[in-house]
């Protein structure tokens, strides 16, 4: 008979839902703090189950810190500090994610191909180089901005605004007081989620994002409106070039400023005409990448992100066959201020759809039910992410989509066209 094993998940979204989902699925008792009321289930011999009080006063063999905040706060410090066993980096791995100045600088350190890229503090030094550059034209926010801090356009003039807005503060306060002007680059792009015990780095399965509000990729960029998992485009061997060119440098050159990562290193990749080249590094499990990373393991994930804890990582993880499609409903007027409080229709008494789909699953993440018998509702940006499994990527997002449509709220938003273009190259092949 198997030992009991328990675990805490630090967060509240739909990424520490698919993380306690797939923990609880492989026998674990879960806690998430502070999770939301869609989480709590009975899962197999798991269980998920909320606790609002702080991870610190919590006690489990394994702590799984989902959002990138707390990180860069140094929660992972702390819990190590008490002894407690913790996926997750400190503080100084984290500024990875806290500072793109600092991960720009870390990269060129280690020789990881990434775009060029110049800093600012000030509007006209930052729009003069702005001017000399082709398009697109990207800008970033220097600190942590929700995912949202990234702005892209071929037009000059609003480039320039954006710089204003940032700088001034009135985008995003003090995060934006530093932008990052980055040069444009373009080709598919690839999330390769990567697990390192502080010497060694294995890849998850590698999955992709879509980070605008509309289809085709247009309008502002959101922390997400959905992501597939596996890539047609993207092969083992691929999959084993990236790591090589991408994470292993990165954790090394960590290793040479003895920080000792263990966690989650995420390589936001572009597949450009002269090679793969980093956009960005998250110190953290994506969202939405994770609603379609977890529901694929195939290895028991309580057991590996304990080596990941423990630094004793065995090998890489497996991962299912099958694929993976998260649809993310977003609430109305997302990502500028979103309209909350709205009823969500579709939902039963657990959180799942009240109308069952085999390998359907919703992942909760801006809800809140304040009746413990009555509607759930729309407390946050993006609400839900409405995840199908499937023999193909097609089989997946028609199971995806026809799982999203029997959810409704008033305003809903979603994207129609989330691994469209995927699932048709998968056919072709």
């Amino acid at each position: 008979m198997r030992v009991a094993r328990t675990a805490v998940v630090v967060g509240s979204g739909g990424r520490e839902h698919a993380l306690a989902r797939q923990l609880a699925h492989d026998g674990v008792t879960v806690t998430v703090t502070p999770g939301n009321q869609g989480m709590p289930d009975t899962i197999g011999e798991g269980s998920i189950v909320l606790n609002p009080r702080s991870a610190e006063e919590l006690e489990a063999d394994l702590f799984v810190i989902g959002p990138e905040v707390p990180l860069v706060d140094g929660l992972a410090d702390r819990l190590r500090a008490q002894g407690k066993k913790v996926v997750g980096p400190g503080a100084a791995g984290a500024q990875l994610e806290g500072s793109k100045a600092f991960m720009k600088e870390l990269l060129a350190e280690a020789g990881v191909p990434t775009a060029q890229f110049w800093t600012f503090t000030s509007v006209e030094p930052a729009a003069a180089r702005l001017r000399q550059l082709d398009p697109p034209y990207v800008i970033k926010t220097d600190g942590l901005a929700a995912g949202k801090g990234v702005f892209v356009t071929d037009d000059l003039d609003e480039a320039i605004r954006d710089v204003e807005e940032k700088l001034s503060g009135r985008s995003f306060g003090d995060a934006g007081l530093t932008v990052v002007i980055e040069e444009g680059l373009r080709g598919p792009e690839c999330s390769l989620m990567a697990l390192c015990d502080g010497t060694t780095a294995v890849a998850c399965a590698p999955a992709q994002d879509f980070k605008r509000i509309g289809d085709g990729d247009q309008g502002p960029n959101t922390g997400g409106m959905g992501a597939y998992s596996p890539l047609p485009l993207v092969d083992d061997s691929m999959v084993s070039d990236l790591l090589d060119v991408a994470v292993v440098p990165t954790l090394q050159a960590l290793n040479a400023r003895d920080i000792d990562y263990r966690g989650v290193l995420y390589a936001g990749l572009m597949l450009t005409k002269n090679g793969p080249k980093v956009i960005e590094f998250n110190v953290r499990f994506g969202d939405p990448e994770t609603q379609v990373i977890a529901p694929r393991f195939a290895s028991d994930f309580f057991d590996v992100l304990m080596e990941v804890a423990t630094g004793s990582l065995s090998g890489p993880p497996a991962f299912s066959s099958q694929a993976a499609v998260t649809v993310v409903l977003a609430a109305p007027n997302y990502p500028s201020t979103p309209v909350l409080g709205g009823e969500i229709r579709g939902l039963g008494a657990t959180g799942q759809l009240a109308d069952p789909i085999e390998g359907v699953t919703v992942f909760h993440a801006g809800t809140k039910r304040p009746d413990p018998i009555g509607p759930f509702l729309v407390s946050g940006g993006r609400v839900l992410s409405v995840t199908a499994l499937g023999e193909t990527l097609e089989e997946a997002r028609a199971k995806a989509y026809l799982g999203a449509a029997r959810i409704d709220f008033d305003g809903v938003q979603r994207r129609e066209d989330i691994a469209a273009l995927a699932a048709k190259e998968e056919g072709a092949r």
